[in-house]
């Protein structure tokens, strides 16, 4: 942060803020993630900033680990809308962060519906972080196997390589 103070470069700052809250959430310091949460925002709405999409999935993932579950939601939305259908990657994992946060919320439905999308997304997709959300997946639903849909998506994401 001493380092990002002094640059021009708003989507830098923005991701410097945002790294800071995210540490500050790992560390369940909620006022120090709040203000570099609100400190990120600023800088990325500045309008030589871009990126919104990768601050939107931050914040929401930044979010969830402080516990605001409706509020990191609506953040992954957002980060969804960015993407559109062009970055799979990208959109994949955030379609994984967000089944993650509904299951927290006790949305099992709306989790596995969001799953399925994901593993959508993944036909073809080679990459580290899409295994291991698939991989990550596989492991919350194991407390659901009451749930058809829970075993059939665990099945399919083994297939896929998870």
């Amino acid at each position: 942060m001493d380092y990002g103070r002094h640059l021009d470069n708003p989507r830098a700052v923005a991701y410097y803020e945002a790294t800071l809250a995210n540490a500050a959430a790992q560390d369940d310091d909620r006022r120090m993630a709040t203000k570099h949460l609100a400190r990120s925002e600023t800088a990325i709405a500045k309008p030589a900033a871009a990126g919104g999409d990768s601050w939107a999935h931050e914040s929401g993932m930044v979010l969830s680990r402080l516990g605001d579950l409706d509020a990191a939601e609506e953040h992954l939305h957002l980060a969804l809308d960015i993407h559109g259908l062009d970055r799979r990657r990208t959109r994949a994992i955030v379609l994984a962060d967000l089944g993650g946060v509904r299951l927290r919320q006790g949305d099992i439905d709306g989790a596995m519906a969001t799953w399925l999308d994901f593993l959508d997304c993944t036909n073809g997709i080679r990459s580290v972080k899409v295994q291991a959300a698939l991989q990550d997946m596989r492991v919350r639903l194991r407390r659901h196997s009451g749930f058809p849909e829970a075993q059939e998506l665990r099945e399919r994401a083994a297939r896929a390589g998870g």
